[in-house]
């Protein structure tokens, strides 16, 4: 249910099978590197590379923060084992942040087009 203003309503979503995936980087360049690594794998259909971004954090029992670059991987559940894999594998980070978030529902234009730029299943 979402609140609009004083009005409550109910809101059904068409559960999809796409994910939103946020992963850090240390560097503009590292960040550059691993979004056109994952679209060129059709790991990801696009990737947003914000910078600018201040995160803090615990690391080896000291507060830390960090000028960092956050990915926006958009990308779909079965593609998530390879996608995690390779930012892992090609990450800087001894610890990479790979987390995965559902797309509960989406722009029927957009979620074909995500289609239409993705690996298959079995590729």
């Amino acid at each position: 249910m979402l609140a609009l203003g004083s009005r409550i309503r109910s809101v059904n979503f068409t559960m999809t099978c796409k994910i939103v995936v946020f992963s850090t980087c240390s560097s503009a360049e590292e960040a550059r590197k691993l979004a056109q690594a994952l679209v060129e794998q059709r790991l990801a259909a696009c990737v947003n590379v914000l910078g600018g971004i201040t995160s803090h954090y615990r690391w080896q029992g000291k507060l830390e923060a960090a000028e960092e670059f956050l990915l926006v991987i958009k990308s779909s559940e079965a593609l998530f084992p390879l996608l995690r894999t390779a930012l892992e594998q090609a990450h800087s980070y001894e610890v990479p942040e790979v987390l995965a978030l559902p797309v509960l529902d989406g722009a029927p234009n957009y979620l074909r087009w995500m289609d239409d730029n993705l690996r298959a299943e079995g590729q």
